[in-house]
């Protein structure tokens, strides 16, 4: 109904691989016995963001949460049928000097091994797999590079818990200077954003960790980062050290104290935004349409990928310059305004094609510059974002850093659910969004396409969105009132793909219980489709039951939320 799919190809692995392994072994051991200091900086993959202190080749490393060996991230490696997705870091070693390489790996063809000495690799490891290699260092030799990578063609591979466990560079046993200046920068409902002075080391300082009373909650390789996990409307004193090559490791600074804040969705955000698609279904006149139902937002369909990490209107109409930009300016000459819905159902989609959270927030961030945007929607379906797990937590990195960028900005999770409330796969969102501290505003659920044509459709959205509600609650730990504020509903008018039939009475129903229970956002699917044609069945520009024009774009801008 929307942009077809396009065919994906797979590269298969060359047959030439067995000839490019003769020679290596891989060695799957257990944990021995460490000696000396863990010389690598980010061994864990801890800092959030890019994976800090590696250095990874065509950009396609990326620090994901799951899976993970130990703590909370892990890295994930992207090998194409070009790039093998190597990762290196060099660190100062002492010469003639025996040192233990370790990591902990999954995937198909996983390499571990030092720059021009040995190196170790499994075939294929379904579970985690830890790899060692031992080497001597040279006479003069003072650094050393340490390398993951996966092999061409063979898909993403992980790794975590990397450890270089040997001597420093230097019989190092000064600690850094204790961090000063520790301040808050930001916080939200579920973080704390931190930052400080630098420390000094007569070697050189590899990083800092954040520590909440005893508990270490964050590792930064520079003087800054954002502490997760946290609770709304709770206190929380941070301390920071710093650490150098050798392992020594400073006093703790002076603490700082932030409250998180409530969690609430900030006051006067309620937003009542039926689909307008100017791909297809004979598009009205959006000024025409607010005129006769006193609508202000729409809901724009749909950026996809025009080619790569590139937006555009349906993968083909430029942002700007187009219909759809006149249109925009349209709404808002008349005193409405839009939010771009990012995704749907079919076609080219950013989500896959982005390979990190950052290029993805790129894509996002040229959507919000093209029109000043006030809040962008992510509508994430289907098996190449919705169920895919990697995607998800991709969009998630994403929208979490376009609102950090972008202060005042709210932003909008689409997805589908069942009669009761999120599916697994939505579930997993809902948890991955709480893990990352994604800080997203509104999750809107489409409560239709349940597959059977004698659905209740007022029944079964309320049903629907009790269970997102309760979910919200279990994962944020929200109040009522506080779950219903991130609540959005997006129904479809009249007769849904699977012949179920929302009536404009049901539709009056939902609204105001909508309105009755405060929830924050109020759609349908489309404002192309809300016009009558009794008995014409699924339709692209008519609901294919009896109704006026635009019946129900009126009663959707009666929402107050």
């Amino acid at each position: 109904m929307r942009t077809p799919t396009r065919t994906r190809t797979r590269t298969r692995l060359a047959c030439g691989l067995g000839a490019a392994l003769l020679g290596a072994a891989a060695v799957l051991t257990a944990p021995g016995s460490a000696f000396g200091a863990d010389l690598l900086v980010n061994g864990g993959f801890e800092a959030a963001g890019t994976p800090a202190g590696w250095s990874c080749s065509g950009g396609l490393g990326s620090v994901v949460t799951s899976p993970v060996h130990g703590g909370t991230r892990a890295l994930a490696g992207a090998a194409t049928a070009s790039d093998n997705a190597k990762c290196t870091q060099s660190v100062a070693v002492r010469p003639n000097t025996t040192y233990t390489l370790s990591a902990w790996v999954r995937g198909s063809y996983v390499y571990l091994g030092v720059t021009g000495g040995p190196s170790t690799w499994t075939t294929s490891a379904g579970a985690w797999s830890r790899l060692t290699v031992t080497f001597t260092t040279g006479a003069s030799q003072t650094t050393a590079e340490v390398y993951l990578n996966g092999w061409y063609g063979q898909g993403t591979y992980h790794a975590d818990d990397v450890l270089l466990e040997g001597p420093g560079g230097s019989a190092d046993t000064q600690a850094p200077t204790v961090p000063t200046g520790l301040t808050a920068t930001g916080k939200t409902s579920t973080s704390a954003s931190l930052a400080w002075t630098a420390s000094t080391d007569d070697v050189g300082v590899t990083g800092y960790d954040v520590y909440q009373g005893a508990t270490k909650v964050a590792t930064a390789a520079g003087t800054s980062t954002t502490v997760t996990g946290l609770t709304p409307a709770t206190s929380y004193t941070f301390t920071v050290r710093a650490h150098d090559l050798a392992g020594n490791t400073s006093a703790a600074s002076a603490g700082v104290s932030v409250t998180t804040d409530n969690g609430t969705t900030p006051a006067g955000f309620k937003q009542a935004a039926p689909y307008l698609y100017l791909g297809w279904g004979n598009p009205p006149s959006a000024t025409t349409v607010m005129n006769a139902t006193g609508a202000k937002w729409f809901t724009m369909a749909f950026i996809l990928s025009s080619g790569g990490c590139n937006p555009a209107w349906d993968g083909q109409r430029p942002l700007a310059g187009g219909a759809d930009q006149s249109t925009i300016a349209s709404i808002r000459a008349a005193g409405g305004d839009v939010v771009p819905s990012i995704g749907g159902w079919q076609g080219n989609k950013l989500g896959p094609n982005c390979a990190t959270p950052e290029a993805l927030a790129g894509a996002y961030q040229k959507v919000i510059d093209a029109y000043g945007l006030k809040a962008i929607d992510v509508d994430i379906e289907n098996t190449d974002e919705f169920e895919n797990a990697a995607v998800q937590d991709r969009i998630l990195g994403a929208l979490k850093i376009v609102k950090q960028n972008n202060p005042g900005l709210r932003t909008i999770l689409t997805f589908g659910t069942s009669t009761t409330g999120p599916t697994s796969w939505g579930n997993r969102l809902i948890e991955q969004a709480r893990a990352l501290d994604a800080g997203i505003d509104v999750f809107t659920i489409m409560p239709f396409d349940f597959g059977n044509a004698s659905t209740d459709m007022y029944a079964s959205t309320v049903s629907a969105t009790e269970g997102l509600k309760a979910k919200l609650k279990s994962a944020f730990g929200w109040d009522d009132a506080t779950a219903y504020a991130h609540i959005g509903i997006s129904g479809m008018n009249g007769i849904s793909d699977t012949q179920e039939t929302t009536t404009v009475q049901n539709w009056t129903d939902i609204r105001n219980w909508a309105n009755s229970h405060h929830i924050a956002r109020l759609a349908f699917w489309s404002v192309n489709r809300d016009r009558g044609c009794p008995g014409g069945g699924l339709q692209e520009s008519c609901s294919g039951i009896a109704q006026s024009d635009w019946q129900f774009t009126s009663l959707t801008a009666g929402f107050t939320g």
